[in-house]
């Protein structure tokens, strides 16, 4: 029984260990930046699929529409608080590749307020996807404007 402990112990802590020597060696918030992104790449990926059937650039399926919507909600229920850290915006020269600006850590009561529009939005979408294309198109509507009110607000151009 003891040697199984090991064998599972020390290699999980020589991988943290690993893990918080990348993290000094990298700038202090380059995981939370990266998870992020990561997070915000898969909110995109999925739009974009519900986009282009919205759009009718694709053909509508109901399936994949509430599997993408379905994806979006369980994106936006993730914890993100470790995400955000302050200092992890654009000032900060280590960041220089984020777009995230320092104004979102100054308006912290009006950011909750959009993510909570964003979370509403994908509920409802959820809901209504799967449901024929103009059910989608209505829903969509509400979702980019979520989507919109955080990028107008908090995040920089592209370089």
């Amino acid at each position: 029984m003891m040697k199984k402990f090991f064998v599972l112990i020390v290699p999980a802590v020589a991988l943290l260990c690993s893990s918080a020597v990348t993290i000094a060696e990298d700038g202090p918030h380059d995981d939370a930046i990266k998870a992020r992104q990561s997070l915000m790449q898969l909110y995109g990926y999925h739009v974009g699929i519900l986009s282009a059937m919205a759009k009718e650039k694709m053909e509508y399926d109901a399936e994949l529409a509430t599997e993408a919507a379905d994806n979006l909600l369980a994106v936006s229920r993730m914890g993100q608080s470790t995400l955000w850290p302050q200092g992890s915006d654009n000032s900060n020269p280590d960041n220089a590749e984020n777009r995230a600006l320092p104004v979102i850590w100054e308006t912290y009561p009006e950011i909750a307020e959009k993510g909570k529009a964003l979370n509403d939005a994908l509920v409802a979408l959820s809901a209504e996807a799967g449901n024929g294309l103009d059910a989608l198109q209505d829903s969509m509507g509400d979702v980019g404007g979520s989507c919109k009110g955080c990028h107008d607000d908090y995040r920089a151009e592209k370089k």
